[in-house]
C-alpha cells in the first residue's frame, strides 16, 4: 500500500471512530500533556504577579538650609516690617542687586503695606511668619490656624499674591503642625542654619563676622529688619559676602536649585550610625526668630 493509502485510511478511521472512543483518545492525550508539564524538574505553569509599585517618597517641607551646586545663599529678614529700618534695607539691597526673603508679621503689614508692597515689587519674596509672633508649638490648631491665615491675608492684600512659605516664630513648630499646615496652606517650612543672635544686639561688627563665620553655599541666613545694629551691619556683610563668591536668592530660589546629596562611599557607614545616635539638630530658639 502506498504511503498516501496509509495517510488516507488512518484519517478515514480516526474520523469516522466511535464517539466513545474519540473521548477516550482526547482524554489519553490531555492527562499526557498534564502528566508531562508535573515531571520532576519542570517549572509549574504559573499566572503573571503584578508588582505594586513602591510609594513615592514623600518629599521634604522642612528647610534649614538647601544642598546646591554652587554658592548660592539666601539672606531672610523676620519680623518686619520696620517703618523706619525696612525701607533703610531695601535701599541697601537695592543698592547691591541682592534679592531676600522677608518674614513678615500680620500686624506690621497691616500697619505698613506700602513697605511691603514695595520690598515684593523691588524683587523680594515675602512670607508669613505669623500674626502677632506667638510660640506655635504651644498653641491649639485654631489659634494656629487663624494666626497664619490672617498674616497670609494680609500679604495677599498688600503684595496681590500669596505667599508660599512660613517660618514658625522662635522656630517653634510640632510635626503634626507642620504637616496639616503644609496640607492646608501649600508652605514649605523654613527654619535657618546661620543665626547671628542679632536680636540679642550685639553690635553690628559682632553680627556681620558671626553670618562671615557660619555661612556656606545652600545657607538661610537668619536675622532682624528690626534692629538698628543688624541694618548697620549689612553693608559689609554683603561687601564681604561678595568678596567670598557668595550669590544672593530668595529662599524659594534656593529649594528649587537644591540637588541630592552624594556622601562619600567610605564615609556612608559612619554616617549612618551617627545618624541613629544623634537626634537632627534644631536652630536654637531666637526670642525674635
Amino acid at each position: 500500500m502506498s504511503q498516501s493509502a496509509t495517510y488516507t485510511r488512518q484519517f478515514f478511521t480516526f474520523t469516522h471512530m466511535p464517539d466513545y472512543r474519540l473521548l477516550l483518545a482526547c482524554g489519553a492525550t490531555f492527562i499526557s500533556t498534564f502528566a508531562l508539564r508535573a515531571e520532576p524538574g519542570l517549572p509549574p505553569v504559573q499566572a503573571p504577579v503584578e508588582k505594586t509599585p513602591a510609594p513615592a517618597r514623600e518629599s521634604a517641607i522642612t528647610f534649614n538650609s538647601v544642598h546646591v551646586n554652587g554658592p548660592y545663599i539666601a539672606m531672610t529678614f523676620d519680623d518686619g516690617p520696620s517703618a523706619v529700618l525696612t525701607p533703610k534695607l531695601l535701599d541697601l539691597l537695592a543698592a547691591h542687586h541682592i534679592k531676600a526673603t522677608f518674614f513678615v508679621i500680620g500686624e506690621n503689614v497691616a500697619e505698613h503695606p506700602e513697605i511691603v508692597a514695595r520690598a515684593a515689587r523691588e524683587g523680594h519674596e515675602i512670607a508669613n511668619h505669623s500674626w502677632s509672633h506667638p510660640n506655635f508649638g504651644k498653641m491649639s490648631q485654631e489659634s494656629v490656624r487663624s494666626q497664619v491665615q490672617r498674616t497670609d491675608d494680609a500679604i495677599k492684600s498688600a503684595t496681590g499674591k500669596r505667599p508660599t512659605l512660613l517660618r514658625p516664630p522662635y522656630g517653634s513648630i510640632t510635626e503634626r503642625e507642620k504637616r496639616w499646615i503644609h496640607d492646608e496652606f501649600g508652605y514649605d517650612i523654613i527654619l535657618w542654619d546661620v543665626d547671628p543672635l542679632d536680636w540679642k544686639r550685639p553690635g553690628p561688627a559682632v553680627v556681620r563676622n558671626r553670618i562671615l563665620k557660619e555661612t556656606r553655599p545652600g545657607s538661610i541666613v537668619l536675622s532682624h529688619d528690626i534692629h538698628p545694629g543688624t541694618i548697620e551691619a549689612m553693608p559689609s556683610t554683603f561687601n564681604e559676602l561678595e568678596a567670598k563668591g557668595f550669590k544672593f536668592v530668595t529662599v524659594s530660589e534656593l529649594i528649587d536649585m537644591a540637588t541630592p546629596e552624594t556622601p562619600h562611599p567610605k564615609a556612608q557607614t559612619a554616617e549612618k550610625t551617627a545618624a541613629k545616635a544623634a537626634p537632627s539638630p534644631k536652630p536654637a530658639a531666637s526670642p525674635n526668630g
